[in-house]
């Protein structure tokens, strides 16, 4: 009422009972010439707008983005949330403990659902203990687990969980949840998502707006909530030329990470736009966009044009040309040979095909390239430089030490550059057909040459969902990669997060004792120093086929060019181009096994399930009956005080003081268990040994364990310990405890803690347990000079206030110890960025003004029910 704009919603064309909202009109020509990506947040607002998460003026501004962009902070409420288990058990357990909740203050527990679509792959938990009977081990180590997501799927709402055995979120979203039109009771509006994962991002490349976000964010969004953007700047991409016919999709997405981290698109939008798109297939455009967290851009988005109509043809969608319709008539469908004006974007960049020759990345980052052909001189030089992001330092006179080493009743000799990790892991790379099917097309050519790869490299292939399986099995190639090594191990992330079976004793002491610089080849996103293992200290991101052809060659010091891959049959030297498969090879094996039939095959495993998840027993009770012997499922105390309007602070004790720029690293529970942690002596106390501990990751749907892990990073550097070490010191006894004992006594003599940092609070990747944690150690409130946006959002997403010291002012320059006690009083009323009404009270008489920095009416609404978990609960009642 009383709006200048209208909302046209009308029926489509040839469809009269399919409606939507036509944003078009009411954008006029500003809309025509907006980048396709904001068109998809501006029609989300349209739908959304409430007059309180969602505002006129909110739309108005995404109208506006040629002026408002980097200038205004915007709502955005996807249409669907995507969770891995690691990050999904949390969320679901939180829903069940308000449920709990719910029904302890009186209302009606079956009201608690999802308000969005959310779908929860279970596909995270998988470590290569074995070659064999890992889907064994997964439901007998994680059957607490899988029980609570069974429960899960039962009796919650808009939500659906995807069993283990069928692949990672990425590909599963890929082939079989993404709607791109979403249809709600014949209501046209476009697909959306959010996810836990960085590799989110892939959705992009089917013309899907999505990226990664953190858990509290992730919550949010299925309790209703919209996720708060800064109105990014889109930068264009144009693509331009025709690839290499030996450049692989790999080659493509390295020399795009490339370029587009030197063009700083750090926190951007980009967009791809120009001849060279219509040359890459949907698979080409997913790789390019999953890799947007190693060149910094919030996403890379490509429009939906016939290219992608023809994939979803393919993939077995309905109702195609009801999604053609609706796209053309929202201008969100790119047609390449249409004269129609083109967006306008913040920048525009320009990257030839045709300049992109085959590379390899490494040895340490993921944007350091090196093309296939300087491989061996480049790791020579690797080897001369200084310690550091290439360098090895290794002293020329030691450059060609070689350590022999018996393994398996034979003699192998160990030297720099030797490969000891081959693997072409489940990492998102992998959902591209031609790459894979190039990798098992040289397999097979290798084997027939008579080649063979040394059976000391720890070898593993481990697709991204059954689909890939099914290809490399019905193309024949399969057994040939498996006669090399390279035999399935499962389905989830192994060997690119460092779940890679040990390597042989004699090969690890050997490289060891040598000083070697050993190898690993992978066709994944990450290649750290000493990830995929502590004695792997040089590795490479390289496509499928070459980690073969690398596997096969032994080391990374060859020339393809000049040097054999290896003797064959009758002492034939082979070289790679003997085997290397042709672009017609792999177009007419691309054509006859990667077929609609595999998504019809993916669709009735999705639907099915598989024998071991369905007979898994689970209860079917509204509430969840909570063991309470558990170490894995517990009713987390989030729920404990359901009130309204923010309490005082009194006499609160520091629990940690730290200095700048401290990370979610330094503050959410992550990695192993240490044997000596907080969180050790519970599971011991529980019965377990340490054998027994598994990991933080998968014991978060253990708020016990999680809590005792939060600020136990050995690096943590808190001022009153002088040293690194996740210890702390409690006052009123003056003794030096782990930070959870001190946090736990604290909270015994009902005493509340804050914590005092400096600049940059809260860097670093956005973790739900970064702000869990401290609420669960009964922190109240955070005084810092800065904070990373994200972290500082989320902090007041769980009710813990995040308060900041006047410009020029600080710990030192207040005179501050950390060891005073704080009382800090707020008013009745608070609005947006308050500062002379907050006041912090010392025990010494001392008296200082801070800043709430709350950003808008939604976080103060936020806060005031002591986080977002609350004020749904208290909706729910």
């Amino acid at each position: 009422p009383g709006s200048p704009y209208q909302l046209v919603i009308e029926a489509l064309t040839n469809y009269p009972q399919k409606r939507f909202y036509n944003v078009s009109k009411l954008g006029g020509t500003k809309y025509d010439v907006l980048p396709y990506s904001i068109r998809v947040l501006f029609e989300s607002s349209i739908r959304n707008c409430d007059g309180f998460l969602v505002k006129e003026t909110d739309a108005m501004n995404i109208l506006d983005w040629k002026t408002k962009q980097n200038n205004v902070e915007v709502p955005f409420c996807p249409a669907r949330v995507v969770l891995q288990d690691f990050t999904g058990i949390p969320a679901m357990v939180d829903f069940a403990a308000m449920r709990e909740a719910v029904r302890n203050a009186g209302g009606d527990p079956v009201k608690v659902n999802p308000a969005c679509p959310t779908d929860l792959t279970v596909d995270h938990s998988l470590q290569i203990d074995f070659i064999l009977k890992n889907q064994e081990m997964e439901f007998g180590r994680n059957r607490e687990r899988l029980q609570f997501f069974k429960w899960s799927s039962k009796v919650f709402k808009n939500i659906s969980i995807i069993p283990p055995e069928t692949g990672m979120a990425h590909q599963v979203n890929l082939e079989y949840l993404s709607r791109i039109v979403f249809e709600v009771k014949d209501f046209l509006y476009p697909d959306s998502v959010v996810g836990t994962d960085s590799h989110t991002t892939m959705v992009n490349g089917l013309g899907i707006l999505g990226w990664g976000v953190g858990g509290i964010e992730t919550e949010a969004v299925m309790l209703g909530m919209p996720v708060t953007l800064t109105l990014p700047e889109v930068v264009g991409c144009e693509l331009t030329g025709t690839a290499s016919p030996l450049a692989t999709s790999i080659d493509i997405v390295l020399s795009i990470t490339k370029h587009l981290r030197q063009a700083d698109v750090a926190g951007k939008f980009v967009e791809f736009f120009g001849s060279g798109v219509s040359q890459l297939s949907v698979a080409d455009r997913t790789t390019i966009a999953n890799m947007c967290p190693e060149y910094g851009a919030i996403l890379s988005f490509f429009p939906v044009d016939n290219v992608t109509l023809k994939h979803l043809k393919h993939t077995g969608k309905d109702e195609i040309s009801v999604m053609e319709a609706y796209l053309k008539a929202v201008k969100l469908f790119r047609n390449y040979e249409s004269s129609s004006r083109e967006p306008e974007y913040s920048q525009v960049l320009q990257i030839s095909l045709s300049s992109i020759i085959p590379y390899v990345s490494g040895p340490k980052r993921s944007q350091d390239r090196v093309a296939v052909n300087n491989m061996k001189s480049d790791f020579q030089a690797c080897l001369n430089e200084k310690t550091g992001v290439k360098g090895f330092q290794i002293a020329v006179e030691k450059q060609n030490d070689i350590v022999p080493v018996q393994y398996e009743g034979n003699e192998y000799k160990l030297s720099h550059g030797c490969i000891v990790i081959a693997a072409v892991i489940s990492c998102t790379n992998n959902c591209n057909p031609s790459v894979m099917l190039a990798a098992g097309l040289l397999a097979k050519k290798a084997v027939e040459a008579g080649l063979v790869v040394k059976p000391y490299i720890r070898t593993s292939l481990s697709p991204g969902s059954g689909m890939v399986t099914h290809y490399l099995s019905s193309s024949g190639v399969l057994p040939y990669l498996s006669k090399l090594g390279f035999e399935v191990v499962g389905y989830g992330c192994s060997t690119c997060v460092g779940n890679t079976a040990p390597l042989p004793e004699a090969i690890r002491n050997a490289i060891k004792q040598g000083d070697i610089i050993a190898c690993g080849v992978l066709s994944g996103t990450k290649n750290f120093e000493g990830r995929l293992c502590d004695c792997v200290r040089a590795n490479y991101l390289a496509s499928p086929p070459l980690v073969v052809a690398y596997a096969i060659a032994g080391t990374v010091r060859i020339d393809f060019e000049t040097e054999p891959l290896g003797t064959g049959f009758n002492g034939k030297s082979i070289y790679l181009r003997d085997i290397w498969p042709t672009r017609k090879e792999l177009h007419t094996v691309e054509e006859e096994c990667v077929i609609s039939s595999m998504f019809k095959e993916l669709k009735e495993k999705m639907e099915k399930g598989n024998k071991r998840w369905n007979s898994l027993e689970a209860p079917e009770s509204a509430l969840f009956p909570w063991d309470l012997k558990s170490t894995y499922i517990r009713c987390p105390s989030f729920f404990d005080k359901l009130v309204i309007s923010p309490q005082a602070i009194e006499n609160a004790h520091v629990l940690l003081y730290l200095g700048d720029s401290v990370t979610t690293d330094h503050i959410s529970p992550a990695g192993s268990i240490a044997r000596s942690s907080a969180a050790a002596k519970y599971l011991t106390n529980k019965g377990l040994t340490p054998r027994e501990f598994n990991s933080y990751g998968a014991r978060r749907g253990n708020d016990a364990v999680m809590t005792r892990g939060t600020f136990a990073n050995i690096k943590l550097l808190n001022k009153f310990i002088g040293k690194p070490a996740p210890k702390t010191i409690h006052f009123p006894s003056g003794q030096t405890l782990d930070v959870f004992e001190a946090a736990e006594l604290y909270q015994k003599e009902g005493i509340p803690v804050i914590i005092l940092a400096g600049k940059k609070y809260g860097l670093g990747s956005s973790r739900d347990w970064a702000a869990k944690g401290p609420f669960l150690l009964g922190v109240k409130a955070v005084l810092a000079e800065s904070y990373e946006k994200v972290h500082k959002s989320q902090l007041i997403g769980i009710g813990i206030a995040p308060l900041q010291f006047l410009p020029g002012e600080n710990p030192n320059t207040l005179g501050l110890t950390g060891r005073e006690q704080f009382s800090i009083l707020f008013p009745p009323e608070l609005s947006p960025g308050m500062t002379l009404d907050i006041k912090v009270s010392l025990h010494t008489g001392k008296v200082f003004s801070v800043i709430a920095l709350f950003e808008n009416d939604v976080e103060i609404t936020l806060y005031k029910y002591g986080g977002s978990l609350n004020f749904v609960a208290q909706r729910f009642l």
